[in-house]
């Protein structure tokens, strides 16, 4: 692959991390989200609105720092990748979670534009993965859990808020 298809290879995948085009983006999906409905779990649903937030924060950190730290150290599933109780522990901690997801997303937005990064080596420390998966793996769980807080939403009866 030349330098040019590279480069394009870096766009595509610093847009697809947010693409707006196919589906709701996060932004849209926990925008005005009513205060008083975080912590509700509808009937025949599994989380709430804030265990979904945090799960999404906490799993795309956890990627990031994958590909980042050559100390990483792998954490335990499922706990350390989901609040255990569906309110925020704090006032403050939806938007803390939205503000440090935002963070963390454009942290991968600028790994996949650094071409000192061979998007299809071998993270020294992992066991096989390459960048360009753990960075494809961020844009498909991303767009699985937001779709998830938008039927969540849904059913709790707050799209559009």
């Amino acid at each position: 692959m030349n330098a040019r298809d590279r480069q394009a290879l870096r766009v595509q995948l610093a847009c697809v991390l947010d693409w707006k085009d196919a589906h709701v983006d996060f932004d849209a999906a926990v925008r005005n989200w009513p205060p008083a409905l975080r912590s509700k779990v509808p009937k025949g649903m599994a989380y709430s609105g804030w265990q979904l937030l945090e799960h999404l924060r906490l799993a795309q950190r956890d990627i990031y720092e994958f590909c980042v730290d050559p100390e990483y150290a792998e954490r335990h599933w499922p706990d350390d990748y989901w609040p255990s109780s569906p309110a925020p522990p704090r006032r403050d901690a939806w938007n803390r979670s939205i503000a440090a997801f935002k963070r963390d997303l454009a942290a991968i937005r600028r790994l996949a534009m650094n071409p000192k990064v061979d998007l299809f080596a071998r993270i020294p420390h992992g066991s096989g993965q390459t960048y360009l998966r753990e960075l494809l793996l961020v844009a498909d769980h991303n767009a699985y859990h937001v779709g998830q807080l938008v039927l969540l939403r849904r059913a709790l009866g707050a799209w559009g808020a």
